[in-house]
């Protein structure tokens, strides 16, 4: 079989293309962000121009290759100013999250070593500099807003215009430098939570990516790849939205738009009019309860044609029996009506919704296909460029996470794991022998995912081998910390936190029953767990327990709500293995309701 050649040049590295685009493409804008309540833009020449007096401010603070650069900012253009200058020095970007505490940022600054750090605001570099100030290896830290400090710290805090504006752009020296750099080196280090508790510094090289985007150009080819434009609103830390979301816009020539926040996504999407989205399953699930809540809400005949929009559009897709010719006239007509104002909605001019970070529910996939929207599930995970596979537009599969991208292995292990072999592949864990060791094996990664392929090569998960939860947002959370941080607290005994594929996490506890003999005889309370499980004192003096250990993890690993067990975690009942291991999917079946009415 003929490989299909892909449509866009091929570079040695993310820098090269970086800067050959932005020589072709000079003048055309690039990057748009909202200032003063209007969008501005940046053309590509301008960005490059950033781009060299930052790599050459970060070259004055001795920034060298090889070395780690932190990265903190929500997404805005300073973001992919700050990741090129860094990579422009052959150096290496570590991204991190906003939502980190100062004990996450020590954590990445300590295993990473971090030489610089680049932080957005006033408020994510007051929490940053806690952190900062106990780092050994960090030196130097620039903010893009001006932070007066009271008190000199240990490290040196610069103010973003002031470093570049001391330096000249010349783009020709990082540009001439960028031919030093290969596919084979480290971009970036993007940290992801492991079973072991803390988080892993992924080495992804400069091929890993560039191999994504070029896959991608591939599938796209057919919904034309010029004049495109991204809305940029998922966390640029996160792989999926680094690689899909600022890396292939980039090979591909397109426009990146920076949404504002979540809550001005709608009216983001009517302004910038944009062609492709990288999403997450939860964006789906928001969207189709508001959607759906303006359209009933008004009832009658409106809400008579959206049903029936809905309706036909799944006949038509599944195409289990062809449309009635009365019925391709209605269909057409809705086309015209209820689909035509959601499509404007969305901007009007969507070419692919890309959904990818989490599991996208069927149901939810299929209300937005039958309502004209071009809705594609991938797969992958941040150890793989991040993406695997990806539905393809001509032939999308919803209950698949589609087909492997070009120039990508895959084969399914005895026990039905999904293993990847390929240029996508991370160069290993940062200073983890003993992770990378056990995750790629003889080239092949292991995923720690189940799956299989179906008759036309569409791939389809089926269950998970690793107990990582992946929240609704596409964030990786390992269960397994907060647990025992929990049962360390007198008054717990076990728990099991859930919430995969959730916007947040809730939890499962089983009281200490020494501790819960003696706070029954204080409280003046009788009766053995069984009776007192019920008793709202109980459940406040627990509560008290998990705020306490709230209070340490970042907010994606804060523990909601929690409901209580009816029994022990044991060998007998088989929620426990005999090396007592908690049997995650034992322990979820038996308290599925429990567990699910903590959302409601």
């Amino acid at each position: 079989m003929t490989a299909t050649p892909c449509p866009i040049k091929k570079w040695q590295s993310l820098t090269s293309m970086f800067f050959d685009q932005a020589s072709t493409l000079s003048g055309k804008p690039l990057l748009y962000a909202k200032k003063g309540g209007k969008w501005q833009h940046l053309t590509w020449a301008q960005t490059a121009e950033q781009v060299a007096r930052l790599a050459a401010a970060l070259e004055a603070l001795g920034v060298r290759a090889g070395d780690r650069v932190v990265i903190v900012s929500e997404n805005r253009p300073e973001w992919l100013i700050a990741d090129f200058a860094v990579m422009a020095l052959g150096a290496i970007s570590v991204p991190a999250y906003t939502t980190y505490t100062a004990r996450d940022h020590l954590h990445i600054l300590e295993n990473s070593g971090a030489k610089a750090a680049i932080v957005s605001t006033k408020t994510l570099a007051r929490t940053f500099l806690k952190a900062a100030h106990q780092s050994d290896d960090l030196e130097h830290t620039i903010t893009m807003e001006e932070v007066k400090l009271e008190q000199s710290l240990n490290v040196t805090v610069h103010q973003w215009d002031t470093a570049l504006a001391a330096q000249e752009p010349d783009v020709s020296k990082y540009r001439s430098l960028a031919q030093s750099v290969s596919r084979h080196d480290i971009a970036c280090l993007i940290y992801t939570s492991g079973t072991g508790g803390a988080p892993k510094g992924v080495m992804i090289h400069h091929g890993a990516i560039l191999h994504n985007s070029e896959a991608a150009a591939i599938v796209f080819n057919d919904l034309g790849l010029k004049d495109n434009a991204f809305l940029s609103f998922l966390p640029l830390s996160h792989a999926y939205e680094h690689t899909a979301g600022q890396c292939w816009p980039l090979t591909i020539g397109a426009e990146i738009w920076y949404a504002e926040n979540l809550d001005k996504l709608a009216a983001n999407m009517a302004e910038a009019k944009p062609t492709v989205m990288v999403v997450v399953p939860r964006l789906f699930e928001m969207l189709r309860t508001r959607i759906s809540r303006a359209i009933l809400k008004g009832g009658g005949r409106k809400a008579d044609f959206f049903n029936r929009a809905i309706e036909l559009g799944t006949k038509k897709f599944k195409a289990e029996e062809p449309l009635s010719l009365k019925e391709k006239a209605e269909n057409l007509f809705l086309d015209l009506t209820v689909r035509r104002k959601v499509k404007k909605q969305f901007g009007g001019r969507l070419k692919a919704l890309v959904s990818g970070g989490a599991p996208l529910a069927p149901d939810v996939g299929m209300f937005f296909t039958s309502l004209g929207l071009p809705l594609l599930q991938g797969y992958g995970q941040t150890e793989s460029g991040p993406i695997i596979s990806v539905n393809p537009p001509a032939a999308p599969k919803i209950h698949t996470v589609g087909t492997l991208l070009s120039n990508t292995e895959v084969k399914i292990a005895d026990d039905g794991e999904i293993l990847v072999r390929g240029e996508l592949v991370m160069k290993g864990y940062w200073h983890d022998e003993r992770s990378t060791a056990k995750t790629l094996v003889d080239g092949w990664l292991h995923t720690g995912d189940v799956g299989r392929f179906d008759d036309d090569g569409h791939l389809e998960i089926t269950d998970r081998k690793k107990d990582i939860i992946v929240n609704a947002g596409g964030d990786n959370v390992s269960p397994q910390r907060i647990e025992g941080m929990l049962a360390l607290e007198d008054e717990i005994a076990q728990a099991m936190v859930y919430g995969d594929k959730k916007p947040h996490l809730v939890g499962l506890i089983v009281p200490d029953m020494d501790w819960l003999r003696d706070w029954a005889k204080e409280n003046g309370k009788s009766g053995g767990f069984e009776v007192l499980r019920d008793d709202p004192d109980l459940k406040k003096a627990l509560d008290a327990a998990v705020t306490r250990v709230n209070k340490r993890l970042s907010n994606l690993e804060k523990v909601r709500k929690f409901a209580l067990a009816k029994e022990a975690f044991t060998i007998e009942n088989e929620q426990m293995t005999p090396t007592l291991k908690l049997r995650r999917h034992i322990v979820s079946d038996v308290y599925r309701d429990t567990l699910e009415g903590l959302y409601h």
